[in-house]
């Protein structure tokens, strides 16, 4: 029985049974493939972030042992201490060359690196655009920076300019923030107007490039790259966790910037460095992305093939232009029991609602991977058809 102090969490527990809204963790118990296994049961799996399939890449796998071989499993310190290996370094070399800006910076994770970016370079006296459907990394960050926050209506530009029109006198710095690809539409922000707007009002411009990354652009460079806008975009934060099948998140920018976070930013002054062998493995993945563009081809012909599939049925996949492709059903306790279906049914596809998404907006979010084969995406709409019809859902 939980202490008296704790009851009300229990409580809160109890609530989401009862609105048919409680998930458990779904558990891998294989590699991270396009058909795993969870629970003990074989699913075609549309929930990974794995889009290149790199998890599995042989280069990567044997750089990883390499590392362990030479320097041991881990780092042993923060980096501003004795936690800065030679290994840090070439990983924040590489990320600065492949995304041609002058100089990066590695953290733990995407969401440390959004918001300890953010947390860092404000302060109370600044003011913060952002979109409204930014990720919680970058609305915590906005948080803890103390500035004021100000949101626009999704991907509009007007509306953003309106409010720097309010802003345009006062003595203070302005940072316009918005996700490069948003992470549960699967849509893509309207950057070349942003990048202007930032521009003609003297903000810094800020893009978190986490689900563009190793999907757009060349090689998978990511928004700037996709809208040709080098030397434009003032901080462009990566993951290391997604496309490029490690752990981890990456800040660019100017090297001026870049040395500020060493001494500011606080998940990267208190969180011990990286394991060697996720450095090397990171190296090794930005590389691939150069010898093997082949991957990122694939994973296109495959979301394409997948969204012509899923709208053929009737399904609503809303704004999606990119290998994110949700299917809204609104009522979050009927997303739940379509997600719970489909996986008895061999489909793994999450379900999404409140707080992730706005109230009367849930949905399951779909991911396709390069490694996907066209038979098992045709299996998966297959079951996708089955399932929603006997829900009703179309």
């Amino acid at each position: 029985m939980p202490k008296t102090q704790l009851q009300y969490l229990s409580d809160e527990l109890q609530k989401l049974r009862e609105q048919k809204l409680y998930q458990r963790l779904r558990v891998l118990e294989t590699e991270q493939r396009p058909v795993a296994r969870f629970d003990g049961c074989e699913v075609i799996n549309l929930s990974s972030n794995n889009y290149l399939g790199l998890t599995t890449h042989p280069k990567l796998k044997q750089k990883a042992l390499e590392a362990i071989e030479k320097y041991g499993v881990g780092a042993g310190a923060v980096r501003t201490i004795a936690g800065t290996m030679t290994l840090h370094m070439a990983l924040e070399e590489e990320i600065a060359k492949f995304k041609q800006v002058e100089a990066s910076v590695v953290f733990q994770s995407g969401f440390t690196a959004n918001a300890g970016t953010v947390q860092a370079i404000l302060s109370k006296d600044d003011v913060i655009i952002s979109d409204e459907l930014n990720h919680a990394s970058i609305i915590d960050g906005c948080r803890l920076s103390r500035a004021e926050i100000k949101v626009f209506s999704h991907k509009d530009a007007e509306a953003c300019e309106e409010i720097l029109k309010d802003i345009e006198g006062r003595k203070c710095r302005k940072l316009l923030i918005t996700d490069g690809v948003f992470s549960m539409d699967g849509d893509i922000a309207p950057l070349p107007a942003l990048v202007e707007l930032a521009e003609k009002y003297g903000c810094i411009m800020m893009i978190d490039d986490a689900h563009a990354s190793g999907v757009l652009g060349r090689n998978g460079r990511g928004t700037v790259d996709h809208f040709n806008l080098h030397g434009r975009v003032d901080i462009q934060v990566g993951t290391l966790s997604k496309a490029i099948g490690a752990l981890g998140g990456y800040v660019c920018s100017t090297r001026d910037t870049i040395e500020f976070l060493y001494h500011r930013a606080r998940p990267f002054l208190f969180s011990t460095s990286h394991p060697p062998s996720v450095a090397a493995t990171c190296i090794a993945a930005f590389q691939v992305l150069e010898e093997e563009p082949e991957r990122i081809e694939k994973l296109w012909t495959n979301t394409r093939f997948f969204k012509e599939g899923l709208k053929k049925l009737g399904f609503n996949t809303g704004m999606s232009e990119t290998p994110i492709t949700p299917v809204i059903v609104g009522d979050a306790a009927l997303a739940h029991a379509f997600s719970c279906e489909l996986f008895a049914a061999g489909v793994f596809a999450q379900s999404v609602g409140f707080p992730t998404v706005p109230v009367g907006k849930a949905r399951i979010r779909t991911i396709v991977t390069a490694t996907h084969t066209e038979k098992e995406l045709s299996h998966a709409l297959e079951i996708l058809e089955t399932v929603g019809k006997k829900l009703k859902i179309i």
